[in-house]
């Protein structure tokens, strides 16, 4: 039995120190740069083991460098409460279920009245904020677990309470995946349109908000319906997103 309590209390102590270490790495973001986030390093590793060789755009422009028009465009986009929530929508995420779960529904049917035909599987749908994003690619795997979820509302939680909604806001723009070895805003903005991320239009900056859910597939699809129709979308809704 002591055995075992000794286990418990070295995993105990171990997950402390984990938290510890993230919060401390939350806290040094205030007033420096992160260098990169276990998301892009992932990133690299995976192109380099599929090319042979790593094309890579990145480029930090501070928070007034970025157009407005882009953090608008990205806000209207992904998290239209971004201003007001602690980190965390819940009537997002309740809606994303209730999405999910009628898709789901729907596939379900499809599957009963044709058991021999392939069905596309459902569209699953996330409620995640713009802090929810960053928490899992600054510091977190891709894995979806429910442990790696629980860690992500942690980080979430962290990341409000130590950096201003101004400063989550900056280094997501500068950190995000825009395309394969392009990330964030700046790189962007010279990779699709040949121009500063300060001088990005309203459309071009929508244009960008819309590619974010997939961005490499995107890349590939300039010239699709869904970007095109989703992109007036979004070009609708840009007057009424709060700035931080």
């Amino acid at each position: 039995m002591k055995a075992v309590l000794r286990w418990l209390g070295l995993v105990l102590l171990a997950l402390v120190a984990l938290q510890l270490f993230f919060v401390l790495r939350i806290a040094t973001m205030a007033v420096l740069n992160p260098d990169s986030t276990t998301f892009q390093r992932s990133e690299a590793w995976t192109l380099l083991a599929t090319t042979g060789h790593v094309p890579w755009r990145q480029q930090w422009v501070p928070y007034a460098g970025i157009s407005d028009h882009l953090k608008r465009a990205v806000i209207a986009s992904e998290d239209d409460g971004f201003v007001n929530h602690d980190g965390v929508d819940w009537n997002a995420i309740e809606k994303a279920w209730e999405r999910n779960a009628k898709a789901e529904a729907q596939a379900n049917k499809a599957q009963a009245r044709a058991p021999d035909r392939p069905v596309r599987a459902a569209k699953i749908r996330g409620g995640s904020t713009i802090t929810q994003q960053l928490a899992k690619n600054l510091l977190l795997s891709g894995e979806r677990t429910l442990l790696r979820k629980g860690q992500e509302f942690v980080l979430t939680l962290a990341l409000e309470r130590l950096l201003s909604k101004q400063r989550i806001l900056e280094i997501y723009l500068n950190n995000v995946e825009w395309g394969e070895g392009v990330f964030g805003a700046e790189a962007a903005a010279q990779h699709y349109f040949r121009k500063s991320a300060s001088r990005l239009s309203a459309a071009e900056a929508a244009r960008l908000a819309v590619m974010l859910p997939a961005p490499k597939r995107f890349e590939k699809t300039p010239g699709s319906a869904y970007l095109a129709g989703r992109t007036r979308t979004i070009l609708g809704r840009m007057s009424g997103a709060e700035l931080p």
